[in-house]
């Protein structure tokens, strides 16, 4: 890994500008099949960008997320003690702003307005829920530098767990997070995927107490490890279903036909990752593929298009698209942080 050319390609900007894109991109095709789409839009290797910019719920979240986690850095050093208490916070403020008209996921929803109050965040947690509400947020804790593999692990498992608390859940923002990392320093997309299936199975059977605290226990799960395990085990299936289609997939069918529709977290992350796999040199085909789905198009696009700018950096996007996105000014801010 080349940490130089890392930072001069500006990874965490390039990633963030491109969760944004990928995010708008996708929100007019968002539940529509792919010939409704087309109908519409034209080919889909010509998607335009909505003059607007227009992002979903899918970015604000990010971003709230990021704010979360700067507040907890200014204070000290990452930990569950200091983490919880910001993103919690964000995520209420963002429950109640005027914004959030964006067709946001029942889960999160019912989650933030249990949260908003004195209760413990295991009790507001839905733990039933593994939507891709929490990975299509997380992106920003695989993009801060300095932390060890614990920290982002648990980051990435607590914000998930603070609305959706289902173990396959909290895996897949997991790998979300470690698969933006693991692109921002270098690694070549052609072997992501089999680093992220060691990944699962060097994780599978552990449960985060100190990020997590007692939150299994809501479930049904008769010890942390079985329901750990049962989330990683998902993961690790969806995981083997790409790996065995990516060299393989014919980029003119709709990618949710090999790896799910992208509702659920497991499926988000995997048909994100063909999206960018199939195009790891072509970002925005990558995210022209990832919004023209029968899925969940936004959240696809947008992971897609955080892989995409991990992996290539702020150079990845036009600058006529990166001027136009909604938020620009909030993910630059981030941007410079992490990119610095």
């Amino acid at each position: 890994m080349n940490l130089a050319r890392t930072a001069t390609r500006q990874a965490a900007t390039g990633s963030l500008i491109g969760l944004a894109l990928g995010d708008a991109l996708g929100r007019p095709t968002e539940f529509s099949d792919v010939p409704l789409i087309i109908s519409w839009f034209g080919p889909w290797r010509q998607l335009a960008l909505p003059d607007n910019g227009r992002v979903t719920d899918d970015t604000q979240m990010a971003l709230a997320f990021a704010r979360g986690i700067r507040t907890a850095m200014d204070r000290e050093l990452l930990s569950p003690h200091a983490l919880a208490g910001p993103v919690r916070a964000e995520f209420v403020d963002w429950y109640h702003s005027p914004e959030n008209n964006r067709a946001p996921g029942n889960t999160c929803l019912a989650a933030c307005a249990l949260l908003d109050g004195d209760r413990p965040w295991q009790d507001a947690s839905q733990i039933h829920s593994k939507g891709c509400g929490a990975n299509m947020r997380v992106t920003p804790v695989g993009l801060v530098p300095g932390l060890s593999e614990e920290q982002r692990a648990g980051a990435a498992q607590l914000q998930a767990a603070l609305t959706h608390g289902h173990p396959t859940a909290l895996a897949a923002s997991d790998l979300t997070a470690r698969a933006v990392y693991l692109l921002a320093q270098g690694v070549d997309p052609a072997g992501l995927v089999g680093q992220l299936r060691s990944y699962a199975y060097e994780n599978r059977s552990r449960y985060h107490e100190h990020w997590l605290g007692d939150l299994w226990t809501r479930s049904q799960d008769p010890s942390a490890r079985h329901f750990v395990e049962r989330g990683w085990d998902e993961c690790l299936a969806v995981l083997e279903r790409l790996d065995a289609v990516q060299r393989t997939a014919d980029p003119e069918l709709d990618p949710c036909t090999y790896t799910g529709d992208g509702w659920i977290a497991e499926e988000a992350l995997a048909t994100a990752l063909l999206c960018f796999l199939l195009f790891p040199g072509e970002p925005l085909t990558a995210l022209r593929r990832a919004a023209c789905t029968r899925g969940d198009s936004d959240s696809i696009a947008a992971l897609a298009g955080a892989f995409a700018g991990a992996h290539l950096g702020a150079g990845a996007w036009p600058q006529e698209w990166a001027e136009r996105v909604e938020y620009r000014s909030d993910l630059l801010t981030f941007g410079a942080l992490w990119d610095a």
